[in-house]
């Protein structure tokens, strides 16, 4: 049987999906330093307004709460053990706003880095790597999930990890990198890079691209670096609302809702299927792009100069691929959330 999301793909010319996870918790009262994970039992009815949030405002597609859910994140809270159970709630939470609506809905199981650094940079191995996505895979395909959903990743490592759990828990997949680093990963991985890493895995992901970053201007440039490779894969671009600023104690974004609609055709037009935010993304912003999207007509592949004229600056002059970019590979990475 043909899973959801390809028959959606299929169906649909463009698939719009949610947006920010963290930054729609936080409103809703979530604590930094707080796991949001947690949530999936402590508070479900607020992580189902979290989903609602995103079909009410015109996405097809959203994602579970479980992007720190694997066991070494989940340690940080000591809740490791939970794995299973945090991933299969968040899940099932998922199922039954999307069996709900009036209009198909895939549920998609988002499944973040560890925090780890792999071998032989770090300490991380490839097979305990595999166990833990493993892990995380099957509490997310117990309650209910369309697709597996590897995001914000930096290292070519761990996305092969990840999509060798994915294979052992029997599920299509589509992933992520976030490409916040001078148009590199911040472990060095070009768009170019990337498109060559997807061709290689077995089983292939439904879809790939980017997420997070530095800007609705930069992952529109890495959307053009995929374009570039001649891949016909669906291209997922997520990208920010605008630029995180520090404000009255508080990280705001500074991308208004006009901007994101503005993102959302010219993601489309620059090749990606499946578009929506991440970092700053409300449920006011995804309705604009859903509008931008129904409504604007398709055009041309926009130029460069075109996207920083409606977008924004980028925040490099490079976009990570030329010989003389000089981004080099980090060993460290940050700790980072989505949304």
């Amino acid at each position: 049987m043909t899973d959801a999301l390809s028959q959606m793909l299929d169906r649909l010319d463009c698939i719009l999906a949610d947006g920010a996870t963290g930054t729609n918790l936080f409103n809703m009262g979530l604590q930094s330093g707080d796991a949001p994970e947690l949530w999936n039992t402590d508070e479900p009815a607020k992580i189902k307004a979290l989903y609602q949030g995103s079909v009410d405002a015109g996405s097809d597609l959203f994602l579970t709460n479980t992007f720190g859910g694997n066991a070494a994140r989940l340690k940080l809270h000591s809740a490791e053990k939970r794995v299973r159970e945090l991933n299969r709630v968040g899940a099932e939470l998922g199922r039954d706003v999307a069996d709900k609506a009036e209009r198909k809905i895939v549920v998609a199981g988002s499944v973040g880095p560890t925090g780890e650094i792999m071998e032989p940079v770090g300490s991380l191995s490839h097979a305990l790597a595999v166990e833990m996505f493993h892990e995380q895979a099957d509490g997310l395909k117990e309650g209910g999930v369309d697709v597996l959903w590897l995001e914000t990743i930096s290292a070519p490592e761990e996305y092969r990890a990840a999509a060798e759990a994915f294979a052992l828990a029997g599920m299509p997949w589509c992933g992520t990198m976030s490409f916040d680093t001078a148009g590199r990963t911040m472990m060095g991985v070009t768009s170019a890079d990337l498109v060559r890493l997807v061709d290689e895995l077995e089983p292939a992901p439904l879809a790939f691209g980017a997420n997070c970053g530095t800007g609705a201007s930069d992952i529109l440039r890495t959307v053009l670096g995929f374009v570039a490779q001649g891949t016909e894969r669906p291209i997922i671009s997520k990208g920010n609302a605008g630029i995180p600023k520090y404000h009255d104690g508080h990280i705001h974004y500074d991308g208004t809702p006009e901007l994101m609609g503005d993102y959302a055709a010219m993601a489309r037009d620059a090749g990606a299927r499946i578009i929506g935010g991440c970092c700053g993304t409300t449920p006011d912003h995804l309705r604009m792009m859903r509008e931008a999207l129904d409504s604007r007509p398709r055009g041309d592949r926009p130029t460069l100069e075109q996207i920083t004229d409606a977008l924004g600056p980028f925040s490099s002059a490079s976009d990570g691929t030329g010989d003389d970019d000089g981004a080099e590979p980090r060993g460290r990475r940050r700790s980072r959330r989505r949304g």
